[in-house]
């Protein structure tokens, strides 16, 4: 019976090593396969990286598209509400001043007024509100002063009358009303400033 030589832990560990290089891949074929997926991930990024690019694209010209649309067509529900004042203008045009002239005037007087109620409801779908502040304080975000008069019957910076209605869409100026503004009579602002002397 033959004994076997014991084997130092040196001589385990270098057989151990030996077989493990044995059987991986030489180094060659290693860099190869890494260079060939490096390419293969390469290749795969670019595409995605082209297709982004691509759909970016796509997306920039149908937002150009959409935006064209709606600068030209933006105004199209309100062109429709228009109609209809359009036509009662145009009717009103056509009655006939030369037979009874009184009827005439009675058959304008009504196809304004229908007008104005046609064009008030038009503004109202399209979100457009009348400023009218007759008698109200002078607001200058809202109004605008042609004048100023003095009077008693309104208080000193209210509006007086209104030369010229304003308008606001969707709680933005489109235009200042244009008003006259009370101030007070100079009699009775000089008595207030004799009084404010006096008592001081």
């Amino acid at each position: 019976m033959t004994q076997e030589k014991p084997t130092s832990p040196d001589q385990t560990e270098e057989t151990v090593s030996t077989e493990s290089v044995d059987d991986s891949a030489s180094p060659e074929e290693t860099l190869e396969e890494l260079l060939e997926k490096a390419r293969a991930e390469a290749a795969e990024n670019l595409d995605n990286f082209l297709r982004a690019k691509a759909e970016s694209e796509n997306i920039r010209k149908r937002s150009a598209d959409e935006v064209i649309k709606a600068r030209k067509f933006a105004v199209e529900q309100f062109a429709g509400e228009l109609l209809a004042v359009r036509d009662s203008l145009d009717l009103a045009s056509q009655v006939d001043l030369t037979e009874d002239s009184a009827q005439a005037m009675k058959q304008i007087h009504e196809g304004v007024t229908l007008t104005l109620k046609q064009l008030d409801s038009a503004f109202e779908k399209s979100g457009v509100t009348m400023v009218d502040p007759t008698g109200e304080k002078f607001n200058p975000e809202l109004h605008q002063a042609m004048s100023m008069i003095e009077t008693d019957d309104v208080e000193p910076n209210h509006v007086v009358n209104v030369m010229q209605k304003g308008y606001i869409l969707n709680e933005r100026l489109l235009r200042p009303a244009m008003v006259v503004v009370a101030k007070a009579p100079a009699q009775a602002a000089a008595e207030s400033g004799e009084l404010g002397d006096t008592e001081s």
